[in-house]
C-alpha cells in the first residue's frame, strides 16, 4: 500500500535530492509512466501529484507498476527495517528471504510465525501492501535478476535456483516486473555493467560483473538428491553483495579470523571462507573483498536452489542490510560512544550463518578465552563433525550437527560437568525438535525457550538472540569483556548502573555492545598486507 501523506512528503524530499541513503527502504512509483524507481534514480524528478510510494517492490508490482530499467530498484541492499522489526512483518520478511515460502509454502511460513495462513496474508497485506506469495515472487525476481546479470547460468537453471516452479513462470514474472525477457535483462546487464554510480560513491549495489573482467566458469548440479563424487558435481556462482557504506570490513574479517573453527572456517585480511549446511546439502562459501571496497561471494552448492537461502544467511552474517549512517548518527549522540563510533564507522554486528551452530558455540565458549574456545571447538569438530565435501578447498569438516553432539557428546565433551550437561541438553532439544531456532523467531519467545533449557542463562539466551534474530537492541551487561570495555572509557562497571546508562543507546544497544567490546587483535597469522 502507498505510505501515509506525511511520510510521503518526506520521501518525496529524499527523491528530489536523489538521496541514495534511502535506496532499498521504499520505492517511488510514477502513475504517468507505470514504473517504479529507487529514490536516487537519476531520471527527471516527476511531479508530486503523479507519485506514490510503496514500502516494498512487491507492493508496487501488485499495484501494476514495473521496475525502472535505468536505476534498477531491485539491485540495492534490503531495507534495514526487516532486521530491526521484531513483529510478524519483519519476521516473515526474514523467513521469505530464507526461501521458506519456496520450500514450505504459505502454510510453512504461517506455522513458523504462529499465525494462520489467512491471518498472516491479511497482516502482511495491511503492513506491506502485498501478501506472502507476492513478496516471495518479488524476492525470486530479484534473485533471478542477479543471476542473469552476473553469471552464465542457463535460464532454466536460474529459474529453479531462484525458486520458480517452472521456466515459464520465471519468464512471466521477469517480463511482468522488468518488462523484458530474461535474455534481454541479461544483455542489458552486460551493456550497463560498471556504468551505474554506486550508493554513497561505493560499489554498494548488485551491479553486474564488469565486462572487462572474465566471467567465472559455472559448474552446476540442480538435483536435490545428487551425490557429490567430484569437484565437477556442484553449482558455483560468484556474485556481488550490496551494502550501505560505510562498512567496517576490516573489523569483520578480523572477527571471523579470531573466531574461526579449524577445519570449518578460514579468515584472512580480505576474506572469510567456511563450510555450511543448506536444505539441499553441504555448501562452501568465500566472502571476499575485491579492490578497495567491493564485497563479493563465491559459493559452491550441492543444489543451486539453495542459493537464495545462502545469500540471506551471508547478508545476516555480515549485517549487510543495516543502515550504518542511522546507527552511527544515533550512537554519536551518546558522549561516551562518540570516539568509538568515529574510530570505527560502519561497524556491524556479526550475525549467524547457522542458528544451532551458534547456540552450541556460545555454550562451549562460555567463560573461557577465545583461543581456548577455538581449540575446543576444533577438536570437537574433528571428533564429531562430518568430512567436508571435496569441493571445499582448504577445509576439512562440517560443524557437528546437534544430533551428532547429542549422540556422541558424552564421550567427547570436556570441561565442567554443568557446561557439558548444558551443551548436551541444548543439542538434544534441537535434535528432537523441542527447540527450533531461526531468524524468523519471535525474540521474546526464543529467549524464553532458551532460558527453559538447563544451564542456559540470560547471557547465553541474549547472545544467541542477538546473533540469530539480528535484534539490534541487545545489551549484554553480564559480559565481562563488555564491562571491562565500559570501564576503560569511564563508564560504571556496576551492572545496574551500566544497564541504566545503556538506555541512552537504544534502540541500537547491540551496536553499543560491539563497540564496547572494542576492536579485536588480529591473530599472528593475519597478513595485513594481503592483497584482495
Amino acid at each position: 500500500m502507498p505510505t501515509q501523506d506525511t511520510a510521503s512528503d518526506e520521501r518525496y524530499r529524499a527523491v528530489r535530492s536523489r538521496d541514495a541513503r534511502f535506496d532499498g527502504q521504499f520505492v517511488m512509483a510514477v502513475r504517468t509512466t507505470g514504473i517504479y524507481c529507487r529514490p536516487s534514480c537519476p531520471a527527471r524528478t516527476p511531479r508530486r501529484e503523479n507519485v506514490e510510494f510503496f514500502r516494498t517492490s512487491a507492493a508496487a508490482h501488485a499495484a501494476g507498476f514495473r521496475a525502472c530499467k535505468r536505476c534498477a530498484p531491485e539491485a540495492v541492499p534490503g531495507s534495514p527495517e526487516w532486521d530491526v522489526r521484531g513483529d510478524v512483518a519483519g519476521r516473515a520478511m526474514r523467513l521469505i528471504a530464507e526461501g521458506v515460502v519456496d520450500r514450505e509454502g504459505i502454510e510453512g511460513l504461517a506455522r513458523r510465525t504462529g499465525y494462520s495462513p489467512r491471518h498472516l496474508t491479511r497482516v502482511l497485506g495491511e503492513e506491506l501492501g502485498a501478501g506472502p506469495l507476492a513478496l516471495a515472487r518479488a524476492h525470486r525476481a530479484q534473485t533471478a535478476r542477479a543471476l542473469l546479470t552476473q553469471t552464465e547460468l542457463k535460464v532454466s537453471e536460474i529459474a529453479f535456483s531462484a525458486g520458480f516452479s517452472s521456466v515459464r513462470q520465471c519468464n512471466e514474472v521477469i517480463r511482468a516486473v522488468y518488462d523484458m525477457t530474461p535474455l534481454q535483462l541479461r544483455e542489458q546487464g552486460r551493456r550497463t555493467s560498471g556504468a551505474r554510480a554506486p550508493s554513497h560513491g561505493r560499489p554498494g549495489h548488485d551491479a553486474a560483473r564488469p565486462a572487462s573482467l572474465p566471467r567465472p566458469a559455472v559448474q552446476r548440479n540442480t538435483s536435490r538428491n545428487a551425490t557429490l563424487s567430484s569437484a565437477a558435481d556442484f553449482g558455483e556462482v560468484d556474485l556481488a553483495l550490496s551494502y550501505r557504506a560505510p562498512l567496517d570490513l576490516h573489523g569483520l574479517f578480523v572477527w571471523f579470523a579470531v573466531h574461526a573453527v579449524e577445519g570449518v572456517e578460514v579468515g584472512t585480511a580480505t576474506s572469510y571462507s567456511r563450510t555450511l549446511r543448506l536444505p539441499g546439502g553441504p555448501a562452501w562459501l568465500r566472502v571476499y573483498r575485491r579492490g578497495a571496497d567491493e564485497l563479493r561471494m563465491r559459493a559452491r552448492l550441492t543444489d543451486l536452489a539453495d542459493l537464495p537461502a545462502l545469500i540471506a544467511r551471508v547478508r545476516r552474517l555480515f549485517d549487510l542490510d543495516a543502515d550504518p549512517l542511522a546507527v552511527d548518527e544515533a550512537l554519536s549522540h551518546v558522549p561516551a560512544l562518540r570516539p568509538l563510533v568515529a574510530a570505527r564507522p560502519g561497524l556491524r554486528v556479526v550475525g549467524s550463518a547457522d542458528p544451532e551452530e551458534t547456540l552450541i558455540r556460545t555454550l562451549i565458549g562460555q567463560q573461557i578465552s577465545l583461543a581456548a574456545a577455538r581449540t575446543v571447538l576444533g577438536a570437537r569438530t574433528r571428533e564429531m563433525g562430518e568430512p567436508a565435501p571435496e569441493f571445499a578447498p582448504g577445509l576439512s569438516h562440517m560443524f557437528p550437527t546437534a544430533a551428532a553432539i547429542a549422540e556422541h557428546g558424552e564421550r567427547f565433551l570436556r570441561g565442567p560437568a554443568a557446561r557439558v550437561r548444558a551443551v548436551l541438553g541444548a543439542a538434544s532439544a534441537v535434535a528432537s525438535g523441542e527447540l527450533s531456532l531461526s531468524p524468523g523467531d519471535d525474540a521474546a519467545q526464543q529467549r524464553a525457550a532458551l532460558l527453559a533449557l538447563p544451564g542456559v542463562g540470560p547471557w547465553t539466551a541474549d547472545h544467541v538472540r542477538m546473533r540469530v534474530t539480528g535484534d539490534p537492541d541487545v545489551f549484554l551487561v553480564d559480559d565481562g569483556a563488555l564491562r571491562a570495555g565500559a570501564q576503560r572509557i569511564g563508564l560504571p562497571g556496576d551492572k545496574k548502573a551500566l544497564t541504566a546508562w545503556a538506555q541512552s543507546a537504544a534502540p541500537w544497544r547491540s551496536y553499543a555492545t560491539t563497540h564496547l567490546w572494542g576492536p579485536l587483535t588480529p591473530p599472528a597469522t593475519f597478513d595485513e598486507s594481503e592483497q584482495p
